[in-house]
């Protein structure tokens, strides 16, 4: 049996503004990853955000970024790493506080946006802000994609790690992100979505836009729900996964993750 977690970014409305139905989503998705203030979301959308995942039983997850709410997250920016490991407690604080209210446990994190990928591409920057989180909750699961900085130095560090396949998003050979500049970084056709998805099901690869199959070793499949259509995308994955023989929907958490170096 495998099991595959389905998760969504959420909780990235600010004030009066929301991105996506988050409601609906958490009905279909097995763990949330929900923004912390920086790069969206507030206290409000926090503690709604933690209650809605108590209600639903789903995994809960800290999803942190750059202090950019009017780029969402999505640029990059030039701070130092002492710096940056403080923001990452931060935010991590900011949403464990809401969880110890609700007496829900928070079980993993992610980076966001332009950190994650920055974190991702250089390990003298991804070390330091995971040994704050290691500081903060070493039980903390980390989410991330495959084969990367975080990855590696996650496990060098010890620590739980749950790869994820972003459905919408393009690969490069090499299993990185394209960036969100290039042309055909975001996949918006919901068929190509869920034939990406039905490939890694049947065959455990993933084709990159350079046109090779990959090998991509996960756990978890995420959608954007900020991408338009994501309830119904976020169905259709679900369905997806019901339907391959030998596959069952399960957070993070329950799921038997290996903490060392592969």
């Amino acid at each position: 049996m495998r099991f595959i977690d389905l998760n969504a970014d959420l909780g990235e409305g600010f004030g009066d503004y929301r991105i996506a139905d988050d409601a609906s989503l958490m009905s279909v998705i097995s763990s949330a990853n929900i923004a912390c203030g920086f790069h969206a979301g507030d206290a409000s959308i926090m503690a709604q955000s933690v209650a809605r995942a108590k209600e639903k039983g789903i995994d809960l997850g800290a999803h942190v970024g750059f202090p950019d709410l009017l780029g969402f997250g999505r640029r990059r920016m030039q701070i130092d790493t002492a710096t940056l490991a403080n923001y990452v407690i931060y935010q991590l604080g900011a949403l464990a506080a809401f969880a110890r209210l609700a007496d829900y446990p928070l079980t993993h994190m992610s980076f966001h946006g332009a950190l994650g990928n920055m974190a991702a591409e250089d390990e003298a920057m991804a070390m330091p802000l995971l040994r704050a989180v290691q500081a903060f909750d070493p039980e903390l699961i980390i989410s991330t994609t495959a084969g990367n900085a975080v990855e590696r130095c996650a496990r060098e560090l010890g620590m739980t790690v749950a790869c994820t396949l972003l459905a919408d998003r393009a690969y490069h050979a090499d299993g990185m992100l394209v960036s969100r500049l290039k042309p055909g970084a975001v996949i918006h056709d919901p068929q190509q979505v869920r034939a990406r998805v039905r490939q890694w099901l049947q065959e455990g690869t993933l084709t990159s836009i350079e046109g090779e199959r990959i090998p991509m070793p996960i756990s978890s499949i995420l959608l954007h729900g900020d991408t338009e259509g994501a309830v119904a995308l976020a169905r259709e994955i679900r369905q997806e996964i019901e339907d391959t023989p030998g596959c069952e929907i399960r957070p993070i958490s329950r799921q038997p993750l290996n903490k060392s170096i592969d």
